[in-house]
């Protein structure tokens, strides 16, 4: 991921776009994306239900309709929407409903919330194309984006930001050091 220096002040990039995905916990899901060539952001959210500005206390209860995602800025001069979905489908078990591991309820859903039809379509042919890997069906929403809710600031980053956490040690560390292997890093 590039970043502008203290002196200098970030250029826009009027070719960047943004993908929403939500693969259970959103923490593990950024950690992923920000380790990705070609993406300049990933920012921890909500998106897929009915209350508008919802905190992380209302989303986690279950009771909002949301799914923990991400909004992910990224470049596709360098990495194609495509090749984002890919990592998706690789680095989350779409197979689950509404769960990742121990994180349960509907929350936790895999879903992609495209922005046009060209995202639509993309989707859905990852979904045909993962669901030769996997052994049980891929049950993974697709959905219009309708609003990205962005999660409160102590969300943003927090894998890089805490580490030492117990989940963030025995649950996302190994997930982002098996992605990273996976990609030759």
């Amino acid at each position: 991921m590039t970043t502008a220096s203290a002196t200098e002040a970030p250029q826009p990039n009027a070719n960047l776009k943004t993908a929403v995905f939500g693969g259970g916990c959103f923490w593990c899901t950024e950690a992923i994306y920000d380790r990705i060539d070609g993406v300049t952001s990933a920012n921890s959210g909500f998106a897929g239900g009915e209350k508008p500005n919802p905190t992380y206390k209302e989303v986690v209860s279950g009771n909002t309709g949301h799914a923990e995602v991400i909004e992910v800025t990224y470049d596709p001069a360098k990495v194609s929407y495509e090749k984002l979905l890919d990592i998706f489908f690789e680095t989350h078990d779409p197979t689950t409903l509404n769960r990742q591991g121990n994180d349960v309820g509907t929350q936790y859903r895999s879903i992609v919330l495209y922005q046009n039809d060209e995202e639509k379509a993309a989707a859905e042919a990852a979904i045909k194309k993962f669901s030769g890997v996997y052994r049980d069906p891929v049950v993974t929403e697709i959905k219009k984006l309708e609003t990205f809710y962005p999660a409160e600031n102590y969300h943003q980053d927090y894998f890089a930001n805490n580490p030492g956490q117990p989940y963030c040690a025995m649950v996302i560390a190994p997930k982002v050091k098996k992605f990273e292997a996976k990609q030759g890093k």
